[in-house]
This record gives structure tokens, C-alpha cells and sequence, in this order.
């Protein structure tokens, strides 16, 4: 069943446009959580020549990206897989970028921490890991809206909430990748581009 998330419509042609400059010409591109399975459609359409692998832990949300392709019908869009960020092995051995939308501040730390181990395993160097969500920068005011939605994650969950960008470049370090690009986004979010270290 396919199910909507309407942030996808009003953020997916800003993040795309960035992709378009950070993404490589050929290759797999790995999506962790890619939930409702819109944005996958999008960008699949969006780079033809790129294949687009969805994934997400939820069996729910696997089978809306499901239905999502069958409508689509689209050759480089794969089928979804099922992929814990968190986890030591992933069902993905090797692609040419990772994107991840909206999971860092919804998922256990560990979830974070797991992205870049894993993306250190499957990408090789040069190649891009690309977030885009809410982040807390030092020395820059949070938007209000941003402290009331960090308040009420954490009241749903006490392991979730928006992460601090100096912890995530500190992860990032700790896993051989360097932040290359931050770029401020709609509605208080930014996208954030990191490149693995060469070998």
C-alpha cells in the first residue's frame, strides 16, 4: 500500500538539485531509509543513469516503495531491500554513493553510527555519503521550530532527536570521511555532503 509523506513534494527538487552536483555520472546508488518511497521514485526518474537501490528496516514502509516502483516502472529503480543502518552487515556490498533523508534524528545514534561504518565498507574513496535533515550548528541560532520538534522526539523517544553537525563530523573523522559540503535547505534543514578518505 502506498503511503505519502508530504514533505516529500516540497523538499524533493532542492535536494535534487544538489545530487545533481554531488552524485557520480554511472553507478549504484544505496538510499537508507528511504521510507514511504517517494523520494526514490523521484530521483530514479530524476538520473537515469544512475541505479537507485531503496531500502528501509520496516516491512511497512518496504512494501510502500514496493508499490510505489510497480506504478513507476522504472528500469534503474530496484526492488527495496531490507537494511538496519545500525547493523555490522548490510544487504548491499558495494554502491558508488549513499543518500540518507530524514533518519539521523529519527533513529538511535547507533543508526548514525552505523551509516558511516557502513559506508566505509561499501563505498569506495572519493565517493559521497549525502544527508539531508534538521542539525544543531555551533554559533548558529536553531530556528524555534527546530527546538519544538527536537522537544517532542525525544518525548517519543528518548534515543532520538537532532543531532549536533559537530558530532556527526566527529563520527564522520572517526570512519575516514570528510565533510565536503554544507548547504542550508527548506524549512530549517541542511544537506550535508561527506567523501570517504582515499586508502
Amino acid at each position: 500500500m502506498k503511503r505519502h509523506a508530504p514533505a516529500t513534494a516540497r523538499n524533493r527538487e532542492p535536494i535534487a538539485a544538489i545530487l545533481m552536483e554531488e552524485l557520480p555520472e554511472s553507478g549504484l546508488v544505496l538510499e537508507v531509509a528511504s521510507g514511504t518511497g517517494e523520494h526514490a521514485v523521484f530521483f530514479a526518474e530524476r538520473f537515469p543513469a544512475l541505479a537507485w537501490q531503496p531500502s528501509d528496516p520496516d516491512g511497512t514502509a518496504r512494501s510502500s516503495i514496493a508499490t510505489w516502483r510497480g506504478d513507476a516502472d522504472l528500469p534503474n529503480l530496484r526492488e527495496p531491500v531490507a537494511l538496519n543502518a545500525a547493523d555490522a552487515t548490510w544487504p548491499v556490498e558495494s554502491a558508488e554513493a549513499i543518500v540518507c533523508i530524514n533518519m539521523v534524528h529519527i533513529s538511535p545514534w547507533s543508526a548514525t553510527e552505523g551509516l558511516f561504518a557502513g559506508g566505509a565498507r561499501i563505498l569506495p574513496a572519493g565517493a559521497p555519503l549525502v544527508l539531508y535533515g534538521p542539525y544543531l550548528e555551533e554559533g548558529v541560532d536553531t530556528a524555534p521550530s527546530n527546538l519544538d520538534f527536537d522537544a517532542s522526539l525525544r518525548a517519543r523517544n528518548s534515543a532520538w532527536g537532532i543531532r549536533a553537525l559537530a558530532d556527526m563530523d566527529m563520527l564522520a573523522a572517526g570512519n575516514g570521511f570528510t565533510r565536503t559540503r554544507r548547504s542550508a535547505m527548506p524549512a530549517n534543514n541542511l544537506m550535508l555532503v561527506y567523501r570517504k578518505k582515499g586508502d
